[in-house]
């Protein structure tokens, strides 16, 4: 079996494209990103997100607070871009200083702003099916499979990973999909037994490798959202692609995959959140 390589480059761009076409056509959105770290992958993501807003004609606002703040400065800053009027989307960048909850911190995002999907009111909401924006990584799995016309209707949907970023909202986007959903984590027991049943398999869990050959049911559409640093400074996913290769029906590529659907997807609900989309 030849294993379909889902990349997110062709999408990415496309999504790009219609981004900067509409925020061409009105007033000037602007994302805010607050950073609390010292973090140098961090840091080069949110130079990432800078460059790719600028590339759609969003204008980028980074509130560097560094890694000594404390959780009331950062919640003052979250408060006071919520309340300004010129900002249209404000992310919370992790990781933040010892003893900071990432999630109370978030809950002083504006939710019509908190283009993320970060403050447990935007989760909350998705879970209700009420109108709120998705984190862009869970965002960007479900754009991927659309892109690629998997169907989701009545598919057995497993989901490796119950983060609130993720797994969580994922699932809650995967049954508004009329997929039958299960969701897997630390405490799952035989968890190849579970996966095996698949036929769309996400892995979101952060530990390389970990998806191999007996996870995987033939002809599956795996997604890879992992992003794990390697020895040599590049990425590993969660799934591990030779182990696969004869097995998947379809895989996502790590770098390459998810994450520029993410970035863009992150440039979208800014213009969303602006009125422009």
């Amino acid at each position: 079996m030849k294993t379909q390589t889902l990349t997110g480059k062709e999408l990415a761009a496309a999504i790009r494209a219609e981004t900067a076409a509409r925020v061409a056509a009105g007033p000037q959105p602007k994302l805010a990103v607050v950073v609390a770290t010292a973090d140098e992958a961090s840091l080069w993501y949110v130079r990432s997100i800078a460059k790719a807003a600028a590339g759609v004609g969003i204008a980028f606002d980074l509130a560097d607070l560094g890694p000594e703040t404390t959780s009331t400065e950062i919640r003052e800053t979250l408060e006071r871009l919520s309340a300004d009027p010129d900002v249209h989307g404000v992310i919370l960048q992790t990781p933040l200083p010892r003893g900071a909850s990432a999630q109370e911190l978030a809950a002083a995002i504006d939710p019509a702003k908190d283009v993320d999907g970060a403050n447990p009111l935007s989760l909350g909401r998705l879970a209700a099916g009420l109108p709120a924006f998705a984190p862009a990584t869970a965002a960007a799995v479900l754009a991927l499979l659309d892109h690629y016309g998997v169907e989701l209707a009545g598919r057995r949907a497993v989901v490796v990973g119950r983060s609130t970023v993720v797994g969580k909202p994922l699932a809650h986007l995967l049954l508004d999909r009329n997929a039958t959903v299960t969701v897997c984590h630390s405490r799952t027991r035989d968890l190849p037994s579970v996966t095996s049943t698949a036929e769309v398999l996400v892995a979101a869990v952060g530990r390389a490798g970990l998806i191999g050959a007996e996870h995987v049911a033939p002809g599956a559409v795996v997604i890879d959202v992992g992003t794990n640093p390697t020895e040599d400074g590049g990425l590993a996913g969660d799934v591990d692609p030779t182990a696969v290769a004869d097995r998947a029906g379809a895989l996502t590529p790590v770098p390459g995959g998810v994450g520029p659907v993410t970035t863009a997807l992150l440039l979208r609900h800014t213009a969303q959140s602006a009125g422009l989309m």
